[in-house]
This record gives structure tokens, sequence and C-alpha cells, in this order.
């Protein structure tokens, strides 16, 4: 089993403070396992990637679920917003900036697995922690390993109380077309609760 490499960069060790400081910590931890499982998927598949920007928007990718940033949108925009002026203030390039920001606006869309390596393996990161997609893929070992770094911290009923939260939020503010309210019509709790999670 490969250990988890955390790029040391100024701003991924920035990008992982701010996380760290705004989120409850089922969230940091949810966000960190999609890095590490889309990084097991990248090496199954032979992916070639830049790891910082793929670090980069793994962990910034759930943020506009936080109340320093949820507001009134649907919160993958306001996550895409908020790593945006984040990034900037570390002077990063225009071109990097897309990259980081279609990855969380893409994150729970099939089409981020038409996109660049990483845009996609954030798609898949979540959706492996969410729902268990692609779970065959890794080995037992990683699987666990992970599991072992990054707790889940009863991530099932958190994730779904946090998501029935913003579609509240966001309709109360006339958004009816926000992501999580569009995301519990599709069935996200039955989605959340059958993975093959314990918690």
């Amino acid at each position: 089993m490969d250990n988890i490499i955390i790029p040391d960069s100024k701003v991924a060790k920035e990008a992982t403070q701010l996380v760290y400081k705004v989120s409850p910590k089922f969230l940091y931890n949810h966000c960190l396992r999609t890095y590490a499982f889309g990084g097991a998927l990248g090496k199954k598949y032979g992916f070639n990637y830049d790891q910082e920007l793929f670090y980069l928007a793994s962990v910034l990718h759930d943020i506009g679920l936080t109340e320093q940033v949820c507001c009134k949108h649907s919160f993958e925009y306001e996550g895409a917003d908020h790593a945006e002026k984040f990034l900037r203030s570390h002077s990063f390039s225009q071109d990097k900036i897309n990259v980081v920001r279609e990855a969380i606006i893409l994150h729970t869309s099939v089409i981020a697995e038409e996109k660049q390596p990483e845009i996609a393996l954030v798609h898949l990161g979540a959706g492996m922690d969410v729902m268990g997609l692609r779970i065959e893929d890794i080995s037992e070992e990683t699987f666990h390993y992970i599991i072992e770094t990054y707790p889940r911290l009863g991530f099932k009923k958190s994730m779904i109380e946090l998501i029935k939260y913003d579609s509240k939020l966001k309709n109360a503010q006339q958004q009816p077309n926000n992501l999580s309210s569009s995301m519990l019509r599709m069935g996200f709790v039955d989605w959340v609760m059958n993975a093959p999670f314990k918690e």
C-alpha cells in the first residue's frame, strides 16, 4: 500500500488549513478521502495528472457547503468562486484556476469523466466515498488504509443532514434549482445509505 502523499507546497498547505478551519471534521475528512480514493483510481487507470492541482480541487470541492461560504447560490458555484479567490490570492494562473473551478462545479456530474484527469478524478474520488462507485477497482488494503487514515465519523448521517440543510436554505432564498435539492430529488439519501460503508 502506497502512502497518501499530500503536496507540501505553500498553497496546498494553506488550502488544507482553510478547509480544516471552516469545515466540520466529517466533511474535511471526506475531502481528503476524495483525494485519496481519486489518487488510487488514477494510479489504477494509469492517469497522468498534476498532483497539486488535483489535490487543490479535491480538498476545496465541498467548501461551498460550509457556513463561511454558503450564502444563497448553489453550493458547487459558491465553492468554485471561493476557490478562485483563494487561488488568485496565491497568484495562480487563470488556466489552473479554471481546472479547479470546473472540477468543483462538475464533481457530482458524470460529464466530469470526459474531462481532463484532475477534473475526472475529483468526481471519481467523491463518487467512491459517497456512493462506493468503482470500489471494486481498488484493493481492500487500499480501501481500509484510506478509511483508517481519514475516518468517516458518521459520514452518512452527517452528509445527508448537511445536504438537506443546504437545500432548505436555498429553497427559502428562492433558489429551487440548487444542486442539493436536485440531488435529493434524484435519490441522494438512498445512494448514501446504500453505499458499502458502515457509516
